[in-house]
């Protein structure tokens, strides 16, 4: 890493170390703070408003309890007349109304729930009515001896009431309170500027609230979620429990808000507070907690930006240092002085650069010998290797030649056989020559795939072609599948992929079957080759597209091939962008496939001419030749002549335009050797023979010569390459190739249009 590019990384790396750290400790504590006084805040406020509501329920327990005791005085000795006895409780009535101004009626109930007596503010007293009360709840909660508080009601629909009812002088004494004092309470209790008190009975309705408007529309409560559970623990007779956190007033605002209950009455108040107003004092607090929080986030940060730059500064020199003693500056020196372990490592570094600087001049001086070593092996390696290339595939091109003439003249079958011999083994080189080759054309980037929309049928036909008979002959089963699908690929290129994925399946599949076929997966065609073969080990997978690899083929057997046919697969698939699949099982065979984008439907194309001489087109044909290799030379001219083509050859293009002096008829077709003699190459006399005779005559490279550069030449120049050696087979099916560009009609065999 450069000095550029880390230059600051040290020093912002410890200021963070430093900030964060101080900066956690404050947070942390900061929050905890935070938490700890929001709780006691609170806390505090609930606790606050439950003391006020506890102190109004027990205000209004009191006033209650203070009615009852101002009844019980209305208590009359038993020996008395009943007239005079009506006539003196009357009296205590009306005492009582006068000593309790919340009481604005009083009746008495005699033991069979007659009513006897009544007295009040605001109607005439009534005395002897026998009203019917015996099945009254005022009458029958009493008999049992038990206090009866009744349920609250609006007189005139104005102010509440309640009636309460004690059993005495042997029946029932009956008084009608007015709860405006209830009221009262509950309107001077204030929490804030916004909290208030209320109180619900039993049923959750509401009786006693600042807004009187609401105890008259008869307002019920238990919907709210304070009250219900309220309600529900003074029904189960469980301790009343705060319900802050879910609380909320009738407008669904939420507030803060505490209870107690009235045990005698089964009455419940409730002393709430908006939320934000009882939080108003912990939000200032903590305002102020996050500006004190924020100043020492501050002072940690300036303070972990000068430690950080107090302790990079020294490493910041070091590193300076280093980086210009490693680009090659061996006098520079390092200045540190800190007086610790830097001070000491910057010593080093300068006792390190001093001796470096003192062995560089000899270090140099090898260097450079052994660079132009290295260089001068280089070429030499490469020169051999050309050479031998060339050389050697020169007489096996002769050798291949002459076996082809050979085999033509010979009738013996024992002969024959011998011949035979000669050429497979001539043939068996020439694969392995060409495999070579392949590959180093495809390492060199000398291909251009020719992109074309095809119907794969096609492929798949030239597959059953050249397979079914070896795979039948082998006794296995042997299927194809059709496929009408379009695709979109070199259909020379892809059939070399194809073609290899066949021929491996057939070569080690013994037993079984082999399955060619097809797949659609969204915009893209997969072809897969199912074979029962061996299977290939998982590890092994990605190594068999390796050169010259081979499973079970220690004593390399050709037979089994040469080991190259994936590893020309893998990169011709890289060159057309397509993918090659693998999976396998040993014991059980394997499935190679590739995936194939989806083409078009081409356009329908005209019928093919018909052939106006199938027997041999080459008859009759002006071949010249051109190569600097005698026994080359004489080899060609012996195949075409066999052929039937007028031949003339000659060692370089000056040789061969004095011999066509003689001659007044144009070549058909020309045959040339890459390198000639005198730096000459076969593409210069290829336009030479052209520009003469001004005519594009047709024409052929043919070369032993593989190196990069020179299949880019022959590639830029137009002309068809074979590559020595080459069987007359496959320069027949050239020449016939050359035919059909010129106009005449010949079909190139399927190896011959296949070739890289």
């Amino acid at each position: 890493m450069s000095l550029a590019r880390t230059q600051g990384f040290l020093f912002r790396k410890y200021a963070v170390y430093f900030v964060t750290l101080v900066s956690v400790a404050l947070l942390a504590s900061g929050c905890i703070s935070l938490y700890v006084a929001y709780r006691e805040n609170r806390a505090a406020q609930v606790a606050l408003q439950h003391e006020k509501a506890r102190a109004a329920a027990d205000k209004i327990e009191q006033y209650i309890k203070e009615i009852e005791h101002q009844i019980g005085w209305t208590v009359l000795p038993p020996a008395v007349s009943v007239d005079r006895l009506n006539r003196q409780r009357r009296l205590d009535y009306l005492k009582l109304l006068r000593q309790v101004p919340a009481i604005t009626e009083v009746a008495y109930l005699d033991p069979r729930g007659r009513e006897q007596l009544r007295v009040s503010r605001l109607e005439l007293d009534v005395v002897g009515s026998q009203r019917d009360f015996s099945h009254d709840p005022r009458f029958t909660a009493t008999r049992a001896g038990q206090r009866y508080f009744g349920p609250v009601y609006f007189r005139k629909a104005t102010e509440p009431y309640m009636a309460i009812a004690l059993p005495l002088d042997r029946g029932v004494t009956v008084v009608e309170v007015n709860l405006k004092f209830v009221w009262d309470v509950v309107s001077n209790i204030r929490i804030g500027q916004a909290g208030h008190a209320y109180v619900v009975d039993a049923g959750g309705q509401l009786i006693s609230h600042p807004d009187i408007s609401l105890v008259l529309q008869k307002t019920n409560l238990a919907a709210l979620p304070q009250v219900a559970s309220a309600l529900q623990h003074a029904n189960e007779n469980l301790p009343p429990v705060s319900t802050e956190h879910n609380a909320i007033d009738l407008q669904g605002n939420s507030v803060l808000t505490s209870s107690a209950a009235i045990a005698t009455l089964g009455w419940i108040v409730f002393v709430e507070q908006p939320l934000a107003e009882a939080l108003a004092p912990l939000y200032a607090s903590a305002l102020r907690s996050v500006v004190l929080l924020l100043l020492g986030l501050m002072l940690s940060v300036l303070a972990g930006v000068t430690l950080a730059r107090r302790m990079v500064t020294p490493i910041r020199a070091l590193q300076a240092g280093a980086e210009k003693i490693g680009a090659g500056a061996l006098d520079h020196r390092i200045q540190v002085d800190t007086g610790d372990e830097l001070e000491v490592l910057a010593e080093q570094f300068n006792r390190m650069a001093t001796q470096l600087q003192a062995s560089y001049a000899d270090l140099e001086n090898k260097v450079q010998d052994r660079t132009q070593q290295l260089e001068l092996a280089n070429r030499a390696k490469s020169r051999f290797l050309a050479a031998a290339s060339h050389d050697l595939r020169q007489p096996m091109h002769a050798l291949g030649l002459f076996v082809g003439q050979l085999h033509a003249m010979i009738q013996s079958p024992q002969a024959r056989k011998i011949v035979d011999q000669i050429r497979a083994s001539v043939e068996a080189m020439e694969q392995l020559l060409n495999a070579l080759l392949d590959i180093s054309k495809l390492d060199a980037g000398v291909l251009s795939p020719q992109l074309e929309d095809f119907p794969l049928n096609r492929l798949l036909q030239r597959m059953e072609t050249h397979f079914a008979h070896t795979a039948q002959a082998k006794g296995l089963r042997w299927r194809i599948m059709p496929c009408r699908q379009v695709v979109r690929s070199d259909p020379l290129l892809l059939e070399r992929i194809v073609m290899n994925l066949v021929a491996n399946a057939v070569c080690y599949t013994t037993c079984g079957g082999i399955v060619i076929g097809c797949r659609r997966r969204g915009a893209y065609l997969r072809v897969e080759v199912w074979d029962s073969g061996p299977g290939i080990p998982q590890e092994k997978q990605r190594e068999i597209f390796q050169e010259f690899i081979q499973l079970n083929n220690p004593q390399r057997d050709r037979g089994h091939g040469l080991g190259l046919g994936l590893a020309i697969v893998e990169r011709l698939a890289r060159l057309l962008d397509h993918r090659i699949n693998l999976v396998s099982r040993l014991g059980h065979g394997s499935c190679f496939s590739i995936e194939l984008p989806v083409g078009n439907t081409p356009q329908a194309q005209p019928p093919p001419r018909a052939q106006t001489s199938a027997s041999n087109p080459l008859s009759g044909l002006f071949v010249v030749v051109i190569d600097d290799e005698i026994l080359v030379r004489s080899g060609t001219e012996g195949v075409l002549r066999g052929w039937g083509c007028h031949v003339l050859s000659a060692g370089s293009g000056d040789e061969l335009l004095a011999l066509l002096a003689a001659h007044e008829r144009t070549p058909d077709l020309i045959i040339s050797d890459y390198r000639l003699r005198e730096n000459e190459n076969g593409i210069e006399v290829i336009n030479r023979l052209r520009t003469h005779y001004a005519t594009p005559i047709s024409a052929t490279l043919i070369s032993g010569d593989t190196a990069p550069e020179r299949l880019r030449e022959a590639r830029d120049s137009g002309y068809p390459l074979l590559h020595k050696p080459v069987s007359p087979a496959k320069l027949r099916a050239m020449l016939n190739y050359l035919l059909s560009e010129m106009g005449k009609p010949a079909e190139p065999p399927a190896e011959a249009t296949i070739q890289l």
